[in-house]
């Protein structure tokens, strides 16, 4: 019988590339997302492609009280969960709309933490499992140019922290990996000016999950040079930081 792997925001260019990542590895895959159907085609590939299963369904992150029951209703408890939800916005919009902000921070954080929870719980019921959570160097250090987006992703990852502590804790068997991917060509990223050296394609970040899973990694980098730039960002003064544009 093949292991099984749930992504949540398998309609987004990340979710869709775990899905193929794992698809390869011979895993079945729960494609979820809003508007599941749409995914029909990619259910498809991957069936033809890999010979595996591949179920299709239906969730909306933001509607917290469907999560039980989107969790209950899968056909199997997965093995391995990744979450790839995230909005980003615009940040002049989500400065000046408070419906913005708040679809940013629920997207980003409330959304998916709900989730997790939901998943973390069902898990340490059958004492196996993981989740990986795709987080963001956005959220390590507060910046003028994406402070909605960057605080919602500083509140997953500390959710993230805060969880893979608790179940490790408690010997519950799931384990926790927080995934900073950095820049990446996506659609959300679309017109941006990024550069090269320092954006992943999403395949990438596929192949650096299915491997981070694999070796029980706590925090992943997909590129490892954002590790060293992060650490940096980090450790500029508040004084001088708050004076700088990056």
């Amino acid at each position: 019988m093949n292991k099984t792997v749930l992504v949540i925001g398998a309609r987004s260019d990340i979710g869709i590339a775990v899905a193929r990542a794992y698809a390869a590895k011979g895993y079945d895959v729960q494609l979820a997302a809003r508007n599941a159907a749409s995914l029909s085609a990619d259910r498809q590939d991957l069936v033809t492609r890999h010979h595996v299963g591949v179920t299709l369904h239906e969730v909306d992150a933001l509607d917290l009280a469907s999560h039980k029951a989107f969790v209950d209703d899968l056909p199997v408890l997965p093995d391995v969960a990744v979450c790839a939800v995230g909005y980003m916005g615009e940040q002049a919009r989500n400065e000046t709309s408070l419906e913005e902000m708040s679809r940013v921070m629920r997207s980003n954080f409330e959304g998916p933490a709900s989730l997790f929870s939901v998943l973390a719980n069902r898990m340490v019921a059958r004492r196996s499992g993981t989740l990986v959570g795709i987080s963001s160097v956005a959220g390590e250090r507060g910046r003028a140019a994406n402070y909605v987006y960057g605080s919602a992703k500083a509140g997953f990852t500390a959710f993230l922290s805060g969880l893979r502590n608790r179940l490790a804790k408690d010997k519950t068997g799931v384990h926790v990996v927080t995934v900073l991917p950095g820049f990446v060509y996506t659609q959300m990223t679309q017109g941006m000016d990024l550069p090269a050296k320092l954006t992943a394609q999403p395949a990438e970040l596929g192949t650096a999950i299915v491997k981070a899973v694999e070796k029980g990694k706590d925090v992943i980098y997909v590129r490892p040079v954002w590790q060293g730039i992060m650490l940096a960002i980090r450790n500029i003064p508040e004084f001088q930081f708050k004076k700088m544009s990056i």
